[in-house]
């Protein structure tokens, strides 16, 4: 056991360990007492922790979402298996569906809008006057006359054929926005399933989509999700079992993970704060570094035993005085990691960090000081609790690793790692920010949701919507002929763009009131040609309507006025392509009644979302391997270490991201979080092996008997913990939400590659180039350790 330590740290272990009654008795009353708080955390999503409200895209959807529309639309697509629409039952099941929304919890009654609504009219007229009626409302058409009149009406409305209807005829749209403040997904998906289960059958067929159905299905597979969970669990358990032929290697590490998780769910409800699905991940990528350093401190303790400590109290003490410092570190690198998460200006992201940070913090109570004490208590320390030894296969591991570093390999490693830092950095720069793909990455490609919204996309102008603003000096400033022109041709401008299935505005109704005012003749479908003539022309329509009819197009004294467009895809590159052309054109196209502002919807809030993460992304990247670098720099005095310990962070965060990139996981909300914590994930393990090189050497031995020696002590934990941890994770795999079975895969290379790096790359790098605040207390020189090397044959590889 190494002797100089400072006195603090060991008074500080020695009082652990002889009050460990105490120590124990308060450790297990304040975890009870968060256990009752953290039974009673809300699993939910909360759609306003998604918005970067500083954003001036999220301040303009707030602004007008209550009359343009917010983010929170579904649609349901009935559509008829043989035959198209226009049959009695057919449309019977329509009104029933959009009579059903209205009761959903959080529906806005003013915003359902299909063929059976008030909202979609009829335009009739003369000369003398013009008569606007619903298409279809209150009642369907009964006999064969009706349904051909409304099949005409239909074919000859611009604003519902292909937009509630479909070109073919055989599908049509029902969309209904919800209350963003009341929208409830978990009462939500629910209800419209069953109303859209109670649509199906008798030759039509129901699609469903929209962010609170999206969500709906996050939560529908919550059980799926906490039965993965424990069956990863389970799987751990197994294999540390096998792997440690103890009982103390198995259940303490178990304890350590759990206890964490206790506190930090528990500090989660006393903040006010509840659990989001998608973050159920992150949770076990945490509580997978409580594990990994219990396991460190087992490991440790079970050499104390070897080397001859006296009892499992001098051994237990021995392995905290020697891990506490590379597990303090580790605890506050991954804290300081999680912690710059704050900094992106979006709510979830807030609670995600604080909560992540007190979740990591939570390691150095429950495994680097409860781990010990708790092994202060074994009584049988030498016996093992099956016979299956699995310790010859790891040592031939580690003479593979011990080899490698102390011939001439180590420079075919460093090399290789030169190389392959190479390739996947520039790789990884094919991330994008944003999804990578068509529909949603939280489902995998062929889920229900996907589907139906691939159907729906192909059938009509596009589920997702984005809205410019026209917002006026004055009162009737829409109903200039140049702004009129000005929205017509942002739209035009706009369709341009493929995966912008089509728009609306204001625009487009004016000139179809004209043509229906001249009777019907197509020359006449133009905008007015003074500001008088285009407003008679709205009152005309207006006239004819329901209060609110107008609302989606302009306000009631004409002074704003939105621009819609849909989108058949919101993917990252679409997103920012259609935010470029607009901008664009609004630059190019200055009003001088009014300005443009950008941007609602769901796409206006998913590009405000990309943006901050843009923007914000290289910075928090950066922010956290600089509190990496200082933290090792404080740890060890030396500014070179922290430079030392990027090497592994650097090298499995580029090849994560590169594999990211290869399988198009977009760089979003869901794995922003996980990918800053890998920040410090991939380092922790470096510094169990340093910290041992540093303890031999002051012990008295040569770097290259330290180094074998560390390997074949801490390196034994970082074997038994990767090899557990990434076996277990990939049980995640198995997921049908394809946003865990992706991070799933991605902690698994995490943690493999940190492990590789650790085992391989730091050993290397250690003998290579020998940095200063490692050898500075170097003993005697190569001939001892040579010496040394003889008497301790490395183990067969």
């Amino acid at each position: 056991m190494n002797t100089t330590q400072p006195g603090r740290l060991e008074r500080f272990a020695e009082a652990c360990i002889r009050r460990r009654a105490y120590v124990t008795g308060i450790f297990l009353l304040v975890t009870a007492l968060m256990l009752v708080a953290a039974l009673r955390v809300e699993v939910r999503t909360v759609f306003d922790d998604l918005l970067p409200r500083s954003h001036p895209y999220i301040q303009v959807h707030e602004q007008y979402k209550h009359a343009f529309g917010g983010s929170n639309v579904v649609s349901l697509v009935l559509e008829a298996e043989q035959g198209d629409i226009f049959n009695t039952a057919f449309l019977n099941k329509v009104k029933t569906v959009t009579s059903a929304l209205q009761r959903v919890d959080g529906a806005n009654q003013f915003q359902i809008v299909s063929l059976a609504s008030r909202k979609l009219k009829d335009i009739r007229g003369s000369t003398e006057a013009i008569d606007s009626s619903p298409l279809m409302w209150p009642d369907v058409p009964q006999d064969a006359a009706g349904l051909n009149a409304l099949k005409q009406a239909v074919l000859n409305n611009p604003l519902v054929y292909g937009a509630y209807v479909s070109k073919d005829l055989r599908a049509a749209l029902v969309t209904v926005d919800f209350y963003e403040g009341s929208a409830d997904y978990n009462k939500i998906f629910p209800q419209v399933q069953a109303i859209a289960d109670a649509a199906r059958g008798d030759g039509v067929r129901v699609r469903v989509t929209g962010e609170p159905i999206l969500y709906g299905w996050v939560s529908h597979f919550l059980p799926e999700t906490l039965h993965i969970f424990v069956l990863t669990v389970g799987c751990l358990v197994l294999l540390l079992f096998i792997v440690a032929r103890t009982w103390r290697g198995t259940l303490l590490p178990l304890l350590a993970g759990l206890s964490s998780a206790i506190w930090a769910l528990g500090a989660a409800r006393l903040l006010g704060y509840n659990l989001d699905p998608l973050v159920i991940v992150i949770a076990f990528l945490i509580t997978a570094r409580a594990i990994s350093h219990s396991v460190q401190l087992v490991s440790r303790f079970d050499e104390e035993l070897a080397a001859g400590a006296d009892t499992p109290r001098a051994a237990a003490r021995a392995s905290m005085l020697q891990l506490f410092k590379p597990g303090m570190l580790g605890v506050v690198a991954d804290a300081g990691c999680m912690v710059v998460v704050v900094l992106t200006p979006i709510p979830l992201m807030h609670k995600v960090s604080i909560i992540g940070t007190i979740w990591v913090m939570t390691i150095a109570l429950s495994a680097c000081v409860m781990t010990p004490v708790l092994l202060s208590w074994v009584r049988d320390p030498r016996g093992h609790a099956h016979r299956l030894d699995l310790g010859p296969a790891l040592d031939r591991i580690l003479g593979v690793c011990v080899r490698s570093a102390t011939s001439h390999w180590r420079y075919a490693v460093l090399a290789g790692a030169v190389a392959v830092f190479a390739v996947s950095a520039w790789y990884a720069t094919r991330i994008q920010v944003g999804d990578a793909q068509p529909g949603s990455p939280i489902l995998w490609p062929d889920s229900t949701y996907n589907q139906d919204a691939a159907a729906i996309n192909r059938q009509f102008q596009g589920a997702d919507r984005l809205y410019a603003v026209f917002a006026g000096h004055q009162p009737n400033a829409v109903k200039s002929p140049e702004v009129l022109a000005s929205m017509a041709g942002m739209q035009r401008y706009m369709a341009a763009q493929p995966e912008i299935g089509g728009s609306s505005s204001i625009a487009d109704v004016i000139p179809m009131v004209r043509r229906v005012l001249n009777e019907n003749n197509p020359r006449y479908q133009e905008l007015g040609g003074t500001a008088q003539e285009n407003g008679e022309l709205m009152y005309m329509f207006v006239s004819g309507s329901d209060p609110g009819d107008m609302a989606r197009f302009t306000d009631a004294q004409a002074r704003n006025a939105s621009v819609t467009f849909y989108f058949r895809d919101h993917q990252g590159d679409s997103i920012r392509t259609a935010m470029a052309r607009l901008k664009e054109y609004v630059d190019a196209h200055p009003l001088a009644q009014g300005t443009y502002q950008l941007a609602g919807g769901l796409v206006g809030v998913l590009a405000a979302v990309n943006e901050v993460i843009l923007a914000g992304q290289i910075e928090s990247i950066a922010l956290a391997l600089l509190v990496l670098v200082l933290c090792c720099a404080v740890a060890y005095r030396s500014v070179t270490a922290g430079i030392f310990f990027m090497v592994p962070v650097i090298l499995s965060n580029t090849i994560t991201f590169s594999y990211m990139a290869w399988k198009g996981i977009g760089m979003n909300l869901s794995t922003l979080p996980v990918a800053a914590l890998g920040i410090g994930l991939g380092v922790d393990y470096a510094f169990y092996i340093v910290d041992g090189i540093k303890e031999k050497i002051a012990e008295g031995k040569d770097l290259r008997m330290a180094t074998v020696a560390s390997l074949l002590g801490a390196g034994r934990g970082v074997v038994v913990t990767a090899l557990t941890l990434t076996t277990s994770v990939v049980l995640w795999c198995a997921s049908s939400l394809r946003f865990q079975a992706d991070m799933g895969v991605l902690m698994a290379i995490w943690l493999f590659v940190s492990a590789l790096s650790a085992l391989f790359i730091m050993p290397a790098m250690v003998l290579v180039f020998r940095p200063a605040f490692i050898v500075k207390r170097a003993g005697a020189g190569s001939a001892a350790g040579e010496r040394d090397i003889a008497m301790h044959p490395v183990p067969e590889a």
